[in-house]
């Protein structure tokens, strides 16, 4: 069993007055954030806070774009020209950056959200659009994807750093994409089972289906959503349980290929 893991969490969501999760106590426990850049969630003060508040606590910095959907929280399928998508992503990673600079600190990563992530684990030649935007940006950026799926195959096709992502409060289909939230288990709501089946999944190597499969993979760095309500009792509990069993936290390299 590998030695390290990366710990990541969404975050930056909040708007306005509206609050969404609670990011302070997360970044005491993850090791990456991935924070909104304002699409789907978060505004710019939120962004601000919420990566100087990760600054502080040297956890690393990720871009989170999704589609643009505050009403819907990027949560709804859309039908956008790749075109119009690339340039909405180049936008929304150069907010994060320009947030992160201000805040002392840098965008090391960039993880789809919501909606547009489910497509592109999906659709190769959505992923392709969204991560060559990405890359037109910042050509060293580690891509975060949904392992085993035309995510990966994209991020793995253009020679980009990758970082190789399972979910600790998601349920997977045997095809390595997440079980669609509208089913009952979908989303994983006890801590203790939550850490439980992540480190069966880090002994194996392997995402563990809720049928049974086994689909080896690279495991980087386990996600957990930051707007669940037991987010942060999963994060601590899932922390502890991997240090019980040996395995350090510690941030990804975005090994290429």
């Amino acid at each position: 069993m590998q030695a390290t893991v990366d710990l990541n969490a969404d975050m930056g969501e909040s708007f306005g007055p509206w609050k969404m999760g609670d990011d302070a106590a997360l970044l005491d426990v993850v090791s990456s954030a991935n924070i909104a850049c304002g699409f789907h969630a978060g505004d710019a003060d939120v962004m601000a806070a919420t990566m100087a508040r990760a600054v502080a606590n040297d956890v690393g910095l990720g871009a989170h774009p999704g589609f643009r959907d505050l009403q819907g929280f990027g949560r709804r399928r859309m039908d956008v020209p790749h075109a119009t998508l690339a340039n909405q992503v180049r936008y929304q990673v150069g907010a994060a950056q320009a947030m992160a600079r201000a805040a002392g600190g840098a965008v090391r990563h960039l993880k789809l959200h919501g909606a547009l992530a489910n497509m592109a684990s999906e659709d190769e030649t959505l992923a392709r659009a969204c991560y060559e935007a990405a890359l037109s940006v910042d050509p060293d950026i580690i891509v975060m994807v949904l392992a085993g799926t035309a995510q990966e195959a994209a991020a793995r096709s253009l020679g980009a750093r990758i970082a190789c992502e399972i979910f600790a409060d998601r349920a997977y289909n045997a095809d390595c994409t997440l079980v669609d939230r509208r089913q009952p288990g979908a989303v994983i709501h006890d801590a203790g089972h939550a850490a439980a089946r992540i480190l069966d999944m880090l002994r194996a190597g392997a995402i563990i289906a809720e049928d049974g499969t086994h689909i080896p993979t690279r495991i980087d760095t386990i996600c957990l959503h930051g707007d669940t309500p037991e987010a942060v009792g999963i994060a601590r509990a899932l922390r502890d349980g991997l240090e019980a069993a040996g395995i350090g936290i510690a941030r990804f390299d975005g090994a290429r290929g």
